[in-house]
């Protein structure tokens, strides 16, 4: 069987030099990888056929491309081919961390949460200066976990996106379990906002997610595989160094994802499945093992 053309999977980066002999066979400069390697993985073959399809953009979370670095992609990837970037995270923390990186701001009230203004001038147009429209796939609001209650969080959810252009598309990823359920359903059903199914550290199973969410809320779904379930990101990390080989299967996450994928796929929503190398130790071979599945 061939894969449905619906279902699109991709890594959550590409510039990772660990995949040079896997991924990567040409000869880049030293500063020349980062910047031109994203065309090599376009045009990486499993049996045949491209098995990346998109790609997700983690750098986009600590600062918002340019139009000039967005134009550099496009001189790299085929015409079927969608990036999916994280949402700088200016707008979607509600308090800065107490981290150096935040320098004075640190632990005080972020301004910009929520700020559709400041998403739509800062993030969205070097999107439309670049024309990357068609290659353009669903930002990713990632929401770590925060103090805020459903109703604060839903209520600021329903506003923002009642702003927000509807010419992209978008999907929002939460870190707290407790946010799931109808309010939370109901929000993003009504915009056309996809939750994000994330296989994360203190999330539960895909399964159970959409066990508690009911239904898909877009005409598309994303599915994020990241950590094993109830392991920290930097036991996970350890887990799964130095990421040239799968270090551990996780049976329910692959049939979840499966199951859910052809599920969106007979609903004829557009699918994207982003895979992290420390999920099982090597994301490229957790996509063909997908795949596999999915052919099957």
């Amino acid at each position: 069987m061939t894969l449905s053309p619906l279902i699109r999977f991709g890594t959550s980066t590409w510039t990772y030099e660990g995949w040079k002999g896997q991924i990567y066979t040409r000869t880049y400069t030293k500063t020349g990888f980062t910047r031109d390697c994203l065309g090599e993985f376009c045009q990486y073959l499993y049996k045949g056929e491209p098995l990346f399809r998109t790609v997700g953009n983690d750098a986009t979370f600590y600062r918002p491309p340019t139009a000039s670095q967005l134009s550099r992609y496009l001189n790299q990837i085929p015409e079927d081919f969608e990036m999916c970037a994280k949402v700088w995270e200016e707008i979607t923390i509600p308090t800065y961390a107490t981290h150096a990186r935040y320098g004075i701001k640190a632990g005080q009230r972020n301004p910009n949460f929520l700020n559709a203004d400041a998403f739509i001038k800062l993030v969205l147009q070097p999107y439309r200066d670049a024309r990357f429209g068609p290659h353009t796939g669903p930002f990713l609001f990632e929401f770590q976990r925060h103090g805020l209650s459903v109703r604060e969080f839903c209520s600021g959810l329903d506003g923002f996106f009642a702003r927000l252009p509807k010419d992209f598309r978008y999907a929002v990823e939460i870190r707290n379990a407790g946010m799931l359920g109808h309010q939370y359903h109901e929000v993003l059903r009504r915009h056309g906002v996809a939750h994000v199914y994330n296989h994360w550290t203190f999330m539960p199973s895909l399964a159970e997610q959409h066990q508690r969410m009911g239904t898909f809320t877009a005409p598309f779904s994303v599915f994020r595989l990241q950590t094993p379930l109830k392991i920290t990101h930097e036991a996970a990390k350890k887990r799964a160094e130095p990421y040239n080989k799968i270090v551990g299967e996780l049976p329910e996450m692959r049939q979840d994802t499966v199951r859910l994928a052809r599920q969106a796929a007979g609903e004829n929503r557009t699918t994207y499945v982003l895979v992290n190398n420390r999920a099982e130790g090597n994301a490229p071979l957790t996509i063909q093992a997908l795949v596999d599945s999915l052919r099957e």
